[in-house]
């Protein structure tokens, strides 16, 4: 695979002390990028603070830093010293925390401009980090070619990469995090599937994005039909795995992000969040196994 493999993955069911064993472990495996979610728990740029400095050369990075309840400044001053990765969000993810939702493509741009005028006393890094934009509207890939270094999809079919890579030309980065079951067995391997992509497809804007692609009501209805299962996620055993993931490069991605499906996760319909590290699954995919 020429694409460089990250991981997105939940900390908020990991210690302090474990969190770090667990970031040099994934280094080790070769694993480039390790992407740190946020919604009501831990602080991701203070985290990816604290990894970095207890790793040597895998990046940590913000996904998805919410621009809505984070103003531009603040993303400025933390883009300085560490990767950073802005997105957009939800209602219901935003409006509990007392802030309001806006239309994304308006409030993306604005935010983008403000990040690169926002003053900056301290010294300056030697090189800007990358701000990448988690956006899957063809809007928001648009505002990424042209006022960000890429896009970030997520639990989005081979489709949108193609449409994203077309939208975007040959030289921004473009990365597909992709849901992942270790499993060949189709029945128990979807079932996994809809489990873990149950807060997700219930969501209108991911129903909408897939309804511009082809998929209809009836793909979303009752935990999502074996077709959007099998479009969003990638199941099979390793080789299995490493196939589907190769169609989303062939297609325009320039790096994977894997998000994996936890048979030992206790998953909820309404909440996005996944606890636990799945070791096999890392393992069995790791680039320095390849």
């Amino acid at each position: 695979m020429g694409a460089s493999l990250g991981l997105i993955q939940w900390t908020e069911g990991t210690t302090g002390a474990d969190l770090v064993t667990h970031a040099q472990r994934l280094e080790a495996l070769g694993y480039e990028e390790l992407w740190l979610p946020e919604v009501f728990g831990r602080e991701p740029l203070a985290t990816c603070g604290y990894l970095l400095a207890k790793t040597n050369k895998i990046n940590i990075s913000a996904g998805i830093a919410n621009v809505y309840v984070r103003d531009a400044d603040c993303a400025a001053q933390a883009r300085n010293c560490l990767s950073e990765l802005s997105g957009v969000s939800h209602p219901v993810l935003i409006e509990p925390r007392g802030h309001s939702w806006s239309k994304p493509v308006p409030k993306m741009r604005s935010y983008l401009d403000r990040i690169r005028e926002a003053p900056i006393e301290s010294p300056k890094a030697a090189h800007s980090a990358p701000i990448i934009v988690a956006g899957h509207g063809k809007g928001l890939v648009k505002v990424a070619r042209d006022h960000a270094d890429g896009s970030f999809l997520f639990l989005q079919p081979v489709e949108a990469i193609h449409m994203a890579r077309e939208i975007l030309g040959p030289d921004k980065e473009l990365h597909a995090a992709v849901r992942c079951v270790l499993d060949p067995d189709p029945v128990s391997a979807r079932d996994l599937a809809r489990r873990a992509c149950a807060f997700y497809i219930s969501l209108p804007a991911y129903q909408a994005r897939w309804g511009e692609l082809g998929y209809d009501d009836s793909d979303w209805a009752d935990g999502g039909s074996d077709r959007l299962i099998d479009a969003i996620c990638a199941w099979g055993d390793a080789q299995g795995l490493k196939q589907k993931l190769a169609q989303f490069e062939e297609a325009g991605a320039t790096h994977i992000v894997l998000y994996p499906c936890n048979p030992d996760e206790a998953y909820r319909p309404d909440s996005a969040v996944s606890k636990d590290w799945h070791w096999s699954l890392l393992e069995a995919m790791a680039p320095a196994h390849a």
